[in-house]
Formats: structure tokens, sequence, C-alpha cells
């Protein structure tokens, strides 16, 4: 079992619907663990999800330089991958402020802000009415 300790500014966050991703990057060979669990098994061995994990430290060719160790928790798996990819981005920006021009245009460091909608009163959903009746 591995005991980290980490220091407040070395973390990244990252938001996505329901889900809340601390990120953090450790010097290493390029592993990926999610809540104390390998990633590939974490994210089910589905590509498109590793993919957009890895995204922005490829685009940097920094994916062998560093483990990234992740806490995550609410949401499904494809928000809680989009928000380790929105804590990845943020993290390398905060350890260096060049990085941001480059991932910047690809859309890494925006937090997207869409999340359920609430239901309303007299609906049976946010927007679905009960079914109309003439008579």
């Amino acid at each position: 079992m591995i005991k980290l300790v980490f220091q407040k500014d070395n973390i990244g966050l990252g938001k996505r619907k329901q889900a809340t991703a601390r990120v953090f990057l450790v010097p290493g060979e390029g592993n990926l663990i999610i809540n104390k669990i390998s990633g590939e098994k974490y994210l089910q061995y589905n590509d498109s999800y590793l993919n957009l994990v890895w995204a922005p430290l490829e685009k940097l060719s920094l994916d062998k330089n560093f483990d990234v160790i992740v806490l995550v928790k609410g949401g499904g798996l494809t928000g809680q991958t989009e928000a380790i990819q929105l804590g990845i981005a943020r993290l390398l920006c905060k350890m260096n402020k060049e990085n941001r021009p480059i991932l910047k245009p690809f859309g890494f460091l925006t937090r997207d802000s869409r999340i359920k909608e609430r239901k309303k009163y007299g609906l049976r959903k946010a927007r679905k009415a009960p079914q109309y009746s003439k008579r």
C-alpha cells in the first residue's frame, strides 16, 4: 500500500457534473492510480476514458515523466474522467506557467459547468410533463 503525503499547493482540483477529482503528480514512469486502484482497471480498460485522462500530459510530452495519483468521488465514469483531465491540466499550469498557452486551445482548462437540472413541481422530471388529456 502506498502512503503519500502531499502539500496543499501540489493538488489539481477538477470538477464535472457531480464528480470531484483531486489530482497529484509524482515523478515516475507514467502510472495511473485512481482511488488506490490501477487506472486501467478503475476505468474498465476503456480506451476513450484513458485517452481523455492522458491527453494533457501527451500534449506536453510529459506522459512518461509523471505518475498520476487521483482521489475521485461522485458521479459516473464519464464525469470522473473529465474531472481528472481538468485536474491534471490545472496542476500542470500551476507547476509551470508556460504550459497554459499550450493547453488552453485544446479546451483542457475549461470547466464544463453543465449539471443536472432540478425537478420541477407538477412535472415528472425536470421538463417531462404528465400526458395531456383533452377529456
